[in-house]
Protein backbone atom coordinates (compact mmCIF):
# COMPACT_ATOMS: atom_id res chain seq x y z
CA UNK A 1 0.00 0.00 0.00
CA UNK A 2 1.47 3.35 -1.00
CA UNK A 3 1.95 6.07 1.55
CA UNK A 4 -0.22 9.09 1.01
CA UNK A 5 1.66 12.36 0.56
CA UNK A 6 0.15 15.11 2.63
CA UNK A 7 0.84 18.78 2.89
CA UNK A 8 2.44 18.15 6.28
CA UNK A 9 4.86 15.61 4.71
CA UNK A 10 5.91 18.10 2.06
CA UNK A 11 6.49 20.90 4.59
CA UNK A 12 8.37 18.58 6.97
CA UNK A 13 10.67 17.31 4.23
CA UNK A 14 11.35 20.85 2.99
CA UNK A 15 12.86 21.79 6.33
CA UNK A 16 15.86 19.58 5.54
CA UNK A 17 16.76 21.61 2.45
CA UNK A 18 19.15 24.45 3.33
CA UNK A 19 17.79 27.88 2.48
CA UNK A 20 21.03 28.73 0.67
CA UNK A 21 20.42 25.84 -1.73
CA UNK A 22 17.09 27.36 -2.69
CA UNK A 23 18.32 30.92 -3.16
CA UNK A 24 21.86 30.74 -4.51
CA UNK A 25 23.55 29.12 -7.44
CA UNK A 26 26.89 27.43 -7.06
CA UNK A 27 29.93 29.31 -8.34
CA UNK A 28 32.21 27.34 -10.63
CA UNK A 29 35.63 26.66 -9.15
CA UNK A 30 38.42 28.81 -10.52
CA UNK A 31 40.17 25.96 -12.29
CA UNK A 32 39.92 26.71 -16.01
CA UNK A 33 43.49 27.99 -16.39
CA UNK A 34 46.77 26.36 -15.39
CA UNK A 35 49.15 28.00 -12.92
CA UNK A 36 51.41 29.16 -15.79
CA UNK A 37 48.44 30.57 -17.69
CA UNK A 38 47.27 32.44 -14.59
CA UNK A 39 50.75 33.87 -14.09
CA UNK A 40 50.78 35.15 -17.69
CA UNK A 41 47.24 36.49 -17.34
CA UNK A 42 48.07 38.36 -14.13
CA UNK A 43 51.18 39.90 -15.72
CA UNK A 44 49.01 40.96 -18.69
CA UNK A 45 46.18 42.53 -16.70
CA UNK A 46 48.62 44.15 -14.29
CA UNK A 47 49.77 46.32 -17.20
CA UNK A 48 46.24 47.03 -18.44
CA UNK A 49 45.18 48.47 -15.07
CA UNK A 50 48.19 48.80 -12.76
CA UNK A 51 47.90 49.81 -9.13
CA UNK A 52 48.76 53.47 -8.60
CA UNK A 53 48.14 56.39 -6.26
CA UNK A 54 44.43 56.30 -7.15
CA UNK A 55 43.93 52.74 -5.93
CA UNK A 56 44.35 49.05 -6.64
CA UNK A 57 44.93 47.58 -10.07
CA UNK A 58 43.30 44.69 -11.88
CA UNK A 59 45.28 42.02 -10.05
CA UNK A 60 44.37 43.37 -6.61
CA UNK A 61 40.73 43.65 -7.66
CA UNK A 62 40.66 39.95 -8.54
CA UNK A 63 40.09 40.34 -12.28
CA UNK A 64 42.13 37.19 -13.00
CA UNK A 65 39.88 35.17 -10.67
CA UNK A 66 36.82 36.57 -12.43
CA UNK A 67 38.22 35.60 -15.84
CA UNK A 68 39.24 32.14 -14.64
CA UNK A 69 35.81 31.45 -13.15
CA UNK A 70 34.07 32.75 -16.26
CA UNK A 71 36.16 30.40 -18.41
CA UNK A 72 35.21 27.54 -16.09
CA UNK A 73 31.53 28.44 -16.37
CA UNK A 74 29.65 30.78 -18.68
CA UNK A 75 32.58 31.30 -21.08
CA UNK A 76 33.69 27.65 -21.20
CA UNK A 77 33.34 27.66 -24.99
CA UNK A 78 36.10 30.32 -25.13
CA UNK A 79 38.52 28.46 -22.87
CA UNK A 80 40.65 26.88 -25.61
CA UNK A 81 40.91 30.10 -27.63
CA UNK A 82 41.82 31.98 -24.44
CA UNK A 83 44.51 29.44 -23.55
CA UNK A 84 45.87 29.71 -27.10
CA UNK A 85 45.97 33.50 -26.74
CA UNK A 86 47.88 33.27 -23.46
CA UNK A 87 50.31 30.85 -25.14
CA UNK A 88 50.78 33.47 -27.88
CA UNK A 89 51.60 36.11 -25.26
CA UNK A 90 54.10 33.75 -23.61
CA UNK A 91 55.69 33.03 -27.00
CA UNK A 92 56.03 36.76 -27.70
CA UNK A 93 57.95 37.16 -24.46
CA UNK A 94 60.29 34.30 -25.30
CA UNK A 95 60.88 35.24 -28.96
CA UNK A 96 61.31 38.98 -28.46
CA UNK A 97 63.15 39.03 -25.11
CA UNK A 98 64.16 35.41 -24.42
CA UNK A 99 62.19 35.37 -21.16
CA UNK A 100 58.78 34.46 -19.77
CA UNK A 101 56.27 37.29 -20.19
CA UNK A 102 55.55 37.41 -16.45
CA UNK A 103 59.23 37.95 -15.63
CA UNK A 104 59.71 40.89 -17.98
CA UNK A 105 59.89 44.44 -16.68
CA UNK A 106 56.67 46.48 -16.80
CA UNK A 107 58.09 48.61 -19.62
CA UNK A 108 58.86 45.56 -21.78
CA UNK A 109 55.44 44.04 -21.07
CA UNK A 110 53.90 47.38 -22.13
CA UNK A 111 55.91 47.24 -25.35
CA UNK A 112 54.61 43.73 -26.13
CA UNK A 113 51.02 44.61 -25.27
CA UNK A 114 51.23 47.76 -27.40
CA UNK A 115 52.37 45.67 -30.36
CA UNK A 116 49.37 43.38 -29.78
CA UNK A 117 46.97 46.31 -29.55
CA UNK A 118 48.19 47.99 -32.72
CA UNK A 119 48.37 44.72 -34.68
CA UNK A 120 52.15 44.66 -35.15
CA UNK A 121 52.91 41.61 -32.94
CA UNK A 122 54.98 39.37 -35.22
CA UNK A 123 53.98 35.73 -35.37
CA UNK A 124 50.77 36.16 -33.38
CA UNK A 125 47.75 36.21 -35.68
CA UNK A 126 44.71 37.49 -33.83
CA UNK A 127 46.81 39.31 -31.24
CA UNK A 128 44.68 42.45 -31.45
CA UNK A 129 41.41 40.56 -30.97
CA UNK A 130 42.87 38.68 -28.01
CA UNK A 131 44.16 41.92 -26.47
CA UNK A 132 40.68 43.46 -26.75
CA UNK A 133 39.02 40.39 -25.25
CA UNK A 134 41.35 40.38 -22.25
CA UNK A 135 40.83 44.11 -21.77
CA UNK A 136 37.06 43.68 -21.81
CA UNK A 137 37.11 40.79 -19.34
CA UNK A 138 39.54 42.67 -17.09
CA UNK A 139 37.17 45.62 -16.81
CA UNK A 140 34.27 43.26 -16.14
CA UNK A 141 36.32 41.59 -13.40
CA UNK A 142 37.23 44.87 -11.79
CA UNK A 143 33.78 46.40 -11.68
CA UNK A 144 31.22 43.58 -11.74
CA UNK A 145 29.42 42.27 -8.70
CA UNK A 146 31.88 40.46 -6.39
CA UNK A 147 29.63 37.42 -6.58
CA UNK A 148 31.37 36.52 -9.85
CA UNK A 149 34.88 36.41 -8.36
CA UNK A 150 36.29 39.84 -9.20
CA UNK A 151 35.96 43.24 -7.51
CA UNK A 152 37.68 41.75 -4.45
CA UNK A 153 36.56 43.42 -1.24
CA UNK A 154 34.61 45.89 -3.41
CA UNK A 155 37.89 47.56 -4.43
CA UNK A 156 36.67 48.25 -7.98
CA UNK A 157 33.49 49.90 -6.76
CA UNK A 158 35.48 51.95 -4.28
CA UNK A 159 37.81 53.05 -7.09
CA UNK A 160 34.93 54.48 -9.15
CA UNK A 161 32.95 55.52 -6.05
CA UNK A 162 30.02 53.26 -6.89
CA UNK A 163 28.07 52.79 -3.66
CA UNK A 164 26.61 49.39 -4.59
CA UNK A 165 23.16 48.14 -5.59
CA UNK A 166 20.22 49.36 -3.52
CA UNK A 167 16.50 48.81 -3.63
CA UNK A 168 15.75 52.21 -2.11
CA UNK A 169 17.59 55.40 -1.18
CA UNK A 170 16.50 57.86 1.49
CA UNK A 171 15.81 61.49 0.48
CA UNK A 172 18.84 62.78 2.43
CA UNK A 173 21.07 60.48 0.36
CA UNK A 174 19.74 61.99 -2.88
CA UNK A 175 20.76 65.58 -2.19
CA UNK A 176 23.23 67.21 -4.56
CA UNK A 177 26.68 67.41 -3.06
CA UNK A 178 26.06 64.44 -0.77
CA UNK A 179 28.33 61.49 -1.34
CA UNK A 180 26.41 58.22 -1.34
CA UNK A 181 27.10 55.94 1.59
CA UNK A 182 28.79 52.71 0.50
CA UNK A 183 26.57 49.66 0.58
CA UNK A 184 29.04 46.83 0.38
CA UNK A 185 26.76 43.94 -0.49
CA UNK A 186 26.49 41.73 -3.51
CA UNK A 187 23.22 41.91 -5.40
CA UNK A 188 23.15 38.10 -5.12
CA UNK A 189 23.47 37.66 -1.40
CA UNK A 190 24.54 39.22 1.82
CA UNK A 191 28.04 39.53 3.11
CA UNK A 192 31.33 40.56 1.67
CA UNK A 193 32.90 38.62 -1.15
CA UNK A 194 36.57 38.33 -1.76
CA UNK A 195 38.40 36.53 -4.52
CA UNK A 196 40.06 33.23 -3.58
Amino acid sequence: MSERITRRTVIASATFVPLAALTATAQPPATALSADELKTLEAFIDRLVPADENGPGAVECGAAVYIDRALAGALAAEKQAFSDGLAGVATLGRTTHNAEFATLTPEVRDEILTSMDNGSAAGFPGARAFFNRVRRLTLEGMFSDPYYGGNKNFAGWELIRYPGPRLAVAPEDQRMGTSPKPYRRSAYGTGSYSAR
